[in-house]
């Protein structure tokens, strides 16, 4: 699926799998390459990203779609180190909620999206560094 984005995608009748495939690449390439226009795209304005803070994961660390646009914007996706190899696992798609797990160089991610009427976006994100 191209960058295109999944309005345009939506209006020539891509199925459900490939939107959500579509939303998940949209937030990874648009954070790899500090392109807000995809992130914001990508992600729902109740976003909550979940990550363990240490071993123990007594505590999580908790970041908004604000939070995740900041980051965007101040490019740092792409000063990661690493290639970027995508490898988008849709696990499930049921009714109007779908299971994601997204596999890359720096991240293994497990993404909750939700169909609104605006196309797929991510409701939830758990993820930690390979």
């Amino acid at each position: 699926m191209t960058s295109e984005g999944t309005a345009v995608a939506a209006e020539r009748g891509t199925t459900d799998r490939e939107l959500v495939v579509a939303t998940a690449l949209d937030y990874f390439e648009g954070h790899f390459e500090g392109d807000v226009e995809r992130m914001d795209r990508a992600l729902h304005a109740n976003l909550v990203k979940r990550a363990p803070r240490d071993e123990s994961a007594a505590e999580l660390g908790i970041t908004t779609k604000e939070r995740m646009l900041e980051l965007t914007r101040a490019h740092v996706g792409a000063n990661e180190p690493g290639h970027r190899r995508l490898d988008v696992e849709v696990l499930e798609i049921y009714k109007n909620i779908a299971t994601v797990i997204v596999r890359s160089a720096p991240y293994r991610e497990y993404l909750h999206l939700v169909k609104t009427s605006d196309g797929w976006k991510i409701a939830n994100a758990l993820f930690c560094e390979t």
